[in-house]
């Protein structure tokens, strides 16, 4: 549930994941975001998956303990991005959830350790990047799994163990993981925001967001599949079955919101989004059947 969780997120916001780990009580992701989504997608990936966990074994309330914690790597130097993956990988080794000396790390199913070791893995999942910053393509596999398990290996070692965990000390306890170049950057960007040089929360900017481009372009597609066109679809009622069917499926598809739908459906409230997604979902009229049917050919 966890893996089709994050795979749906990822075709949501077009998220790139190079690295990732499931543990008892958390998780960790090298995670690159081509558009400028972060916020939107992790409160839908961390909210659908409590939900989503609470429902299947019966419980209530927070899964996860507070707000996710997210620092930024540098790429433009490949030390920086091998640093961030390889703590990921071992943090089963680490919680000493496999027996060192006795097991194999990709023996611990709840990463993405075991496909770059023995291959396959979701479509989602990003290995190029990882690979290229020790020098190695995607088939060299066994290059990857030697340097692992060396790294497991010095976990046992008082010494190693020690070396490994300064090396991590910036991912753990710091703001940022690069050189100095990059600190500098990211200051003054945020700089700029503080001083209002860049909203990207007003319109131009959440526009050009991902999960509302990705909506313009489904409502577009939409609209053809239905046979009607937006200037005649916006003059309608604003409860019309059509505008309810597309409003269900941007829910369902995208991390847009529900005022952003209302805005551009011309429904009116933002509850009316909501009660639209709700109905449509369960409804087994013979029109919604026919209308969400002409919606499922959609591929982005």
């Amino acid at each position: 549930m966890w893996l089709a969780t994050l795979g749906e997120a990822c075709r949501r916001t077009g998220w790139r994941i190079h690295a990732w780990v499931l543990m008892d009580n958390h998780f960790h992701l090298l995670l690159e975001t081509p558009e400028a989504n972060l916020v939107s997608g992790m409160k839908w990936l961390q909210g659908t998956y409590t939900q989503r966990y609470n429902a299947r074994h019966r419980k209530r309330g927070h899964l996860f303990q507070g707000r996710y914690r997210s620092v930024p790597v540098e790429t433009a130097e490949g030390l920086y991005f091998q640093t961030v993956s390889t703590y990921i990988h071992l943090n089963p080794a680490r919680a000493k959830l496999i027996r060192v000396g006795e097991q194999k790390l990709w023996e611990y199913p709840w990463s993405s350790y075991p496909h770059y070791a023995r291959g396959g893995g979701p479509e989602w999942s990003a290995k190029e990047r990882v690979l290229a910053s020790l020098g190695l393509g995607l088939e060299e596999r066994a290059g990857y799994e030697a340097y692992i398990e060396s790294r497991v290996l010095e976990l046992g070692i008082k010494a190693g163990r020690k070396e490994l965990e300064a090396s991590w000390a910036g991912l753990r306890r710091g703001w940022y993981v690069g050189g100095e170049g990059f600190r500098l950057g990211l200051l003054a960007r945020a700089k700029d925001g503080l001083a209002g040089r860049r909203r990207e929360s007003h319109a131009g900017g959440a526009r050009r967001a991902h999960d509302q481009a990705q909506a313009e372009r489904m409502v577009e597609w939409g609209l053809g599949q239905l046979g009607t066109g937006k200037e005649e679809l916006m003059a309608r009622p604003k409860g019309q079955m059509e505008k309810q069917v597309l409003a269900w499926w941007l829910r369902a598809q995208t991390t847009a919101s529900r005022r952003w739908i209302a805005e551009e459906l011309r429904m009116g409230y933002e509850s009316r989004v909501s009660q639209a997604a709700s109905s449509v979902e369960t409804s087994q009229a013979r029109q919604v059947v026919e209308l969400k049917r002409k919606l499922q050919g959609y591929r982005g």
